[in-house]
């Protein structure tokens, strides 16, 4: 999930910085500096989405309230198992070989722990140094620079109590500080430039205050702290920084008369002179920056218009479409950052439980219907309609589908060994669909799928409506961890549908799968079903156990998935089911 979300964070971050470039190339002489600025407030709100919560909702349904009530209808009691197949139980894995994601994911998320503590602690630590300098400043002792600074406040406006102070570690005049905000001017400054440079200093300073640059800079630098890997998004906060910039030489020049503009540019190239840049560059708003960026702010101020109204209306007007470009991105993200996609269930038939007890320390999930009632019990609602891959549970439809296209038949369903040496003894011999079913043989049903054909497999899982029916792993693994894909919910359904023969198959294949699928019986009545291992390089992953149980009042239809590092398998999900329906008295 991690590495999803990186990926995504990239490319919509990307993709914004994108747009909002080309806007600014081929239509900023057209927008006022300030929305120019405002722009990249929707570069923040793209970093955020990767993240919001907004990602885990699921959009086809809302969850529903549990309702802990009803633990089955067949009013049977409990009695000892009869077993007829004694070991079905047994597991019969095909590990497959894929790359392991996980390791991908883990090495991607650790790295970027590691590069985020790095810039964490680095920023941390500039601010302590900030934070020394700003104790070892002193105050000014030139009475008329603070009445400059008093009377600059009082034409923006500004009532909050500010602190001026001047210090020899800075040579630019810098603005920081988040719960109070403190203005640096370089030692002596007032012996080195006029006061009406002063002045226009300190208004500019000022206005990065009115304007809450101070603490949005704050702000900036924790994405630049959490996105240390995007070289983009660096890149970005550096042309945000010269907008703003720009910005606030906009709001000084128009609180200035047109005398007054050449004087402020003035200003800008003295302090150019003195290579006046503060290295805490990034933590702190400064009067000069970089040379590039002096000679924009120089063409900004000598092109400046105070009628810049039909170009706000403009703005306005961009701020709005890029609003709702930028803002497609949430339900993408949404439905992208899904590890997989989801079926919809009729809630109303639902009744969800907490049955986490009888999974142990497995992340699992269980559905069960009732075909009488018809009605289903669910554990683990999200998880339920999960899609997966079935491994060996859609083993039974493979038979299914190869006993319509006459590939088997009930009389004659043995296919020949090749003499492929497997781990399994019970593998290495000539199988009929019996003895595939009840041990599991992988190579049987891979040799039913050659037979059958990619295109009739294909129109087979289209009208059994199975899963997300992709066939795009490849003939002989696209149910082994691999492309096909289902639900539990889904699960249930199809066997529902396919023991009431909804899709109008030969009557007797159905009759013939029930009985290779038939697993035990007790005085409550007949186990059925398949269990499927998801193993992959070697690790069990996954354990599925799929059937149902004909009682003599209704007919159980379940499915229980279960998920581990290295010990989940079919054997221990078919355990756990077994435990449930026994305390439901189904079975």
């Amino acid at each position: 999930m991690f590495f999803l979300l990186m990926v995504l964070s990239f490319v919509f971050s990307t993709a914004t910085i994108a747009i909002i470039l080309l806007i600014k190339k081929f239509y900023g002489s057209k927008l006022d500096v300030k929305w120019k600025y405002y722009m990249w407030f929707f570069l923040l709100f793209s970093l955020t989405v990767p993240f919001l919560p907004i990602q885990y909702i699921d959009w086809n349904h809302s969850v529903p309230q549990v309702n802990n009530q009803g633990t089955g209808t067949s009013g049977f009691s409990e009695t000892n198992t009869l077993v007829n197949n004694g070991n079905w139980l047994n597991d019969f894995s095909y590990s497959v070989n894929r790359l392991d994601f996980t390791i991908i994911s883990d090495t991607i998320f650790y790295g970027w722990v590691i590069g985020t503590v790095f810039f964490g602690v680095f920023t941390v630590l500039a601010l302590v140094r900030l934070n020394r300098i700003k104790n070892a400043s002193t105050t000014i002792d030139n009475k008329e620079v603070h009445h400059l600074f008093a009377r600059c406040k009082r034409s923006l406006g500004i009532n909050q109590d500010l602190v001026m102070k001047e210090s020899p570690f800075v040579t630019s005049p810098t603005t920081f500080g988040f719960f109070k905000t403190y203005i640096l001017l370089p030692q002596d400054l007032d012996q080195n430039v006029s006061l009406r440079e002063i002045e226009l200093i300190l208004l500019h300073e000022l206005h990065h205050f009115k304007s809450n640059h101070v603490h949005v800079n704050y702000i900036f630098v924790v994405y630049q702290i959490v996105y240390w890997f995007h070289p983009f998004v660096w890149w970005a906060f550096k042309e945000m920084k010269l907008d703003r910039e720009i910005a606030c030489d906009a709001a000084v020049l128009h609180s200035l008369d047109r005398q007054s503009y050449k004087d402020y540019g003035h200003t800008l190239i003295n302090f150019a002179h003195r290579n006046a840049r503060f290295p805490y560059f990034h933590l702190t708003n400064q009067f000069f920056g970089s040379k590039p960026h002096l000679k924009k702010r120089i063409e900004n101020i000598a092109d400046y218009n105070e009628k810049y109204l039909p170009k706000k209306g403009k703005g306005i007007i961009t701020f709005i479409l890029l609003s709702i470009l930028i803002s497609i991105q949430v339900p993408i993200t949404a439905v992208t950052a899904e590890p997989n996609d989801y079926y919809d269930v009729d809630h109303d038939r639902a009744v969800y439980e907490d049955l986490s007890d009888y999974f142990g320390g497995y992340e699992g999930s269980f559905v069960l219907y009732s075909m009488e009632n018809d009605n289903y019990y669910i554990h683990n609602e999200k998880k339920s309609t999960q899609r997966m891959s079935p491994n060996s549970t859609y083993k039974p439809f493979s038979a299914l589908f190869a006993l319509e296209q006459n590939i088997i038949s009930i009389d004659q369903s043995t296919l020949s060994w090749n003499d492929q040496q497997f781990a399994y003894n019970e593998w290495n011999r000539d199988q009929d669909l019996p003895s595939a079913m009840q041990h599991s043989v992988t190579w049987y049903f891979q040799e039913l799928d050659r037979q059958m054909n990619k295109e009739n497999i294909q129109a087979y899982l289209d009208k059994v409506e199975y899963g997300n029916r992709d066939l795009s792993g490849g003939a002989e693994e696209y149910w082994l961890e691999s492309s096909l894909e289902i639900s539990l919910i889904e699960q249930v359904q199809l066997l529902r549908d396919v023991y009431t023969n909804r899709f109008e198959f030969e009557e007797e294949h159905i009759q013939f799968l029930k009985d290779v699928m038939m697993l035990e019986e007790n005085s409550n009545g007949t186990l059925y079903g398949k269990t499927g291992t998801g193993a992959i390089n070697e690790k069990l992953r996954n354990g599925l156990f799929i059937g149902f149980v004909e009682t003599p009042n209704d007919t159980f239809f379940f499915a229980t998935h279960i998920e581990e590092n290295n010990h989940a398998t079919g054997s221990k999900a078919a355990e756990i089911t077994l435990e449930i329906l026994n305390q439901k008295k189904v079975y």
